[in-house]
């Protein structure tokens, strides 16, 4: 079983608990009395900027820095580099439950994607009961019936979603529709790759730098030639302030970071500042 399976099934276990703690019905009447949509697609649309993401851990680069996570979301709301958040509701595997979608949104006015290992309609209808405004697809986990039909149901409830793609075969599954496209350069399958990813982690390496990071392959954003040309093409894992000039250039329009900002030693608000730098130049 690859690492992404493992975390998959390690997701089907949470999702059964959060059933039984809430069912459908509760979702629905919850989804009655959330605020409305904000329009995620469009932010990403007027102007280059960050989908600037919060989470407590990550498989690949362990625990992020407390104080930077507790800075995060005001910081994110008031900088000008980030045009969206991302919110992880892994509670396993990054340390968040859905709750987060909520609380985050409450402090920043920014759209705010709900971004997790989604396969079950049950996932969609809480996304939105909870605030979210778009919500991440992964195409390596899902078969192209199933990515339909949480695509359509997604669009009826008035969520844009961020479909992501690690190959062109994947690219060509995504349906049709689609506006956001994600190139993660993350290798969920390279089982070898992960086990040196957990080496380093164990070893006490914060690994700030995406550069030392052995599951990131930089190459792949080089995928962007295969995407529609009137897409939103977004640069997912991996990317750093020195990276955005070249990846701009090639075409991408939103960048989707979190590692680098969550574990920056100088602090949330100095990364940022050199993020908002290079989008400056850019």
């Amino acid at each position: 079983m690859s690492f992404l399976h493992e975390i998959v099934e390690r997701k089907r276990g949470e999702l059964a608990d959060a059933k039984r703690k809430r069912d459908l019905t509760e979702l629905k009447r919850m989804i009655a009395d959330a605020p409305p949509v904000r329009p995620f697609a469009a932010a990403l649309r007027e102007e280059v900027g960050l989908i600037a993401e919060l989470k407590r851990r990550s498989p690949s680069g362990g625990d992020m820095r407390p104080e930077n996570f507790e800075q995060a979301p005001r910081a994110y709301a008031k900088s000008r580099a980030v045009k969206a958040i991302s919110v992880l509701t892994n509670t396993i595997d990054f340390g968040m439950g859905i709750e987060e979608v909520m609380r985050v949104r409450n402090i920043a006015s920014k759209p705010v994607l709900r971004k997790d290992f989604i396969f079950e309609e049950y996932q969609v209808y809480e996304a939105r009961a909870f605030g979210a405004d778009a919500l991440l697809l992964m195409v390596n986990v899902l078969e192209r019936d199933a990515m339909k039909r949480l695509f359509e149901l997604s669009r009826e409830l008035g969520l844009d979603v961020l479909f992501e793609a690690h190959t062109k075969e994947e690219i060509e599954a995504i349906p049709s529709g689609a506006q956001l496209y994600g190139i993660n350069s993350r290798k969920f399958d390279d089982t070898e790759r992960w086990k040196q990813a957990k080496q380093l982690i164990q070893h006490g390496q914060t690994r700030s730098d995406a550069g030392n990071d052995p599951s990131v392959e930089l190459e792949t954003f080089s995928l962007i030639q295969h995407l529609p040309k009137n897409s939103v093409k977004i640069a997912e894992s991996g990317v750093k302030p020195n990276k955005l000039p070249e990846l701009v250039k090639v075409g991408y329009d939103a960048f989707l970071v979190g590692t680098s900002i969550l574990k920056a030693p100088a602090g949330v608000e100095s990364i940022l500042q050199e993020f908002e730098k290079a989008l400056n130049s850019c």
